[in-house]
């Protein structure tokens, strides 16, 4: 039986790749601060899982790494305003964790490791869909920064300890659980304010989103024994080729919520809205002309179809 440790394992991604592990039928142990995550998110595998609240950075854990087989590290922040407000405190939790974990699996002999990370890393790729090899990477956020320099770490690690490692690059991941990202914000905006939605930026930001269920399938696709079996570190795109306007993701959230009159207020300017995580597509042709307003106004909501399945990665029905 596999032994895998999950850190950050009571997070959106984490705790669905934990449902999947104990799916499997692996031996799973969960290390988590709960800042972000949630111990409801784990309800249903609860009895099936060891369980450890405790934060990378502080306490000592090796302890938890005997006999394990296999390390996913999730453990990040992922909120992209936080490296805009305060990014010594994303660095800290999203490399220096990284340092930690790595040092852990040095000690205790732990050689299998996938990473979660970020298509941000591309930067302003000039090729769409940007390959692997892309180079060079020139990320232009706090958060696509401290995802790189967590990749260069474990790079490291496995030249220098015979590692074998994944970094899955995701783009925005949608799904039960989410707690973070425009639909998200959009979401808990209209709950406070069923009249009216501010929109950062212009709306014409265009993003690439996927679902969670198929994030899960792609991580569980491949392990690192596959990738690199005489050791290394292999980075993997994980992500669809299709993409949606901002306009349309709060056009879609409107209609679930069955609201057909807001109000949408633009702060103007593309550069008003800070990326998401999984950000990588730049804007489309220009879609057919809608009523927007300038940032000094309001326009009534354009009103347009949006399939509201899962599997679209465009909108989640099951948000909080």
């Amino acid at each position: 039986m596999t032994h895998s440790l999950v850190t950050g394992g009571a997070g959106f991604i984490g705790s669905h790749l934990v449902d999947a592990l104990v799916a499997r039928g692996d031996r799973v142990s969960v290390l988590d601060n709960l800042s972000s995550g949630s111990l409801d998110f784990l309800a249903g595998v609860r009895g099936s899982i060891e369980f450890h609240e405790l934060d990378l950075l502080d306490e000592d854990f090796d302890a938890h790494l005997a006999d394990v087989d296999i390390v996913w590290h999730l453990s990040a922040n992922p909120e992209v305003r936080t490296g805009i407000d305060a990014p010594e405190v994303m660095f800290r939790q999203n490399v220096d964790a990284t340092r930690c974990v790595l040092a852990a699996m040095a000690r205790c002999g732990v050689r299998d490791l996938v990473f979660t990370s970020t298509s941000t890393v591309y930067g302003e790729a000039s090729v769409v869909p940007t390959p692997e090899e892309y180079k060079p990477l020139a990320p232009i956020s706090a958060y696509g920064q401290s995802k790189l320099e967590a990749e260069q770490l474990i790079e490291r690690f496995c030249e220098e300890e015979g590692g074998r490692a994944i970094s899955f690059r995701f783009a925005n991941c949608v799904g039960p659980r989410s707690n973070h990202g425009v639909t998200f914000d959009f979401f808990h905006k209209l709950r406070a304010d069923s009249g009216a939605l501010e929109i950062l930026g212009d709306g014409k930001q265009f993003k690439s989103y996927f679902h969670v269920a198929d994030c899960i399938a792609g991580m569980l696709a491949v392990a690192p024994a596959e990738a690199c079996p005489g050791g290394g570190f292999a980075a993997l795109n994980v992500g669809s080729l299709d993409g949606i306007d901002v306009v349309t993701v709060a056009d879609a959230v409107c209609e679930a919520l069955g609201l057909p009159d807001v109000q949408y207020h633009f702060t103007g300017g593309v550069d008003g809205a800070p990326p998401e995580a999984g950000d990588v597509m730049p804007p489309p042709p220009p879609p057919p002309p809608k009523p927007l307003m300038s940032s000094s106004g309001a326009s009534s909501r354009p009103r347009s179809s949006v399939p509201m399945s899962s599997s679209s990665g465009c909108i989640n029905p099951d948000s909080p």
